[in-house]
């Protein structure tokens, strides 16, 4: 099938869901939320696998509790090699007829080799209203520029950071009180709401498309 990233789907393929692998570094609260959701009958992809960077990365843990394969590929032993490390998730994506790729907390910036490989089906979380805010600091930008409304974006993975096309956003109000701690945590709970909505919107509108 054209653009699925697999040349023969395996067995276990064969659900009507579309194939979601979550790239983490961290502690995985998206990715939660994404496997939380994928439990309903009716969502239409299935998390075929776990990635983290970090063997240390606890959402690993928590992605095996959940009885999805997690897998540490570990950047460290690849030193300054970063395409060799890619080319490693890369493998490992594609030996499981991954379709879909949600960097979900995923610390490390991508060359342009992985996000041509999987150009049009890798998603990220931006804690902003993009086109604001790309890269750090954006609740602090956010409030020290006087913006009454702060959120986060789903949007396409290309080789500019942060600057793919949005799928969408959610929106929460900056509070006269808030720093940038607890404007974080506010927006992490619209997050978590955003991303599995977002990425099901994806891919039934991906399904008409193939």
């Amino acid at each position: 099938m054209p653009g699925c990233g697999h040349d023969h789907a395996p067995p276990h393929a064969k659900t009507g869901k579309s194939r979601v692998a979550i790239l983490i570094s961290g502690a995985g609260s998206n990715m939660a939320a994404i496997i939380e959701a994928a439990k309903a009958a009716d969502y239409p992809a299935e998390i075929a696998v776990v990635i983290s960077n970090n063997p240390d990365a606890p959402g690993l843990a928590l992605a095996r509790a959940a009885g999805i394969e997690a897998l540490a590929i570990d950047h460290r032993p690849f030193g300054k090699e970063r395409h060799a490390h890619e080319l490693a998730i890369d493998a490992a994506l594609r030996l499981r007829g991954v379709e879909v790729v949600v960097l979900a907390g995923y610390m490390r910036i991508l060359t342009a080799h992985l996000v041509r490989a999987w150009e049009g089906r890798m998603l990220n979380i931006h804690p902003s209203l993009l086109p604001k805010y790309p890269g750090l600091d954006t609740h602090a930008r956010a409030i020290a520029a006087g913006d009454a409304e702060a959120g986060c974006t789903v949007h396409l993975v290309t080789e500019g950071v942060d600057e793919g096309p949005v799928l969408g956003q959610a929106r929460v109000p900056v509070e006269a009180e808030d720093t940038a701690e607890t404007l974080a945590a506010r927006v992490r709970t619209v997050e978590h709401r955003l991303y599995p909505e977002t990425l099901a919107t994806f891919i039934l509108q991906r399904k008409t498309r193939v």
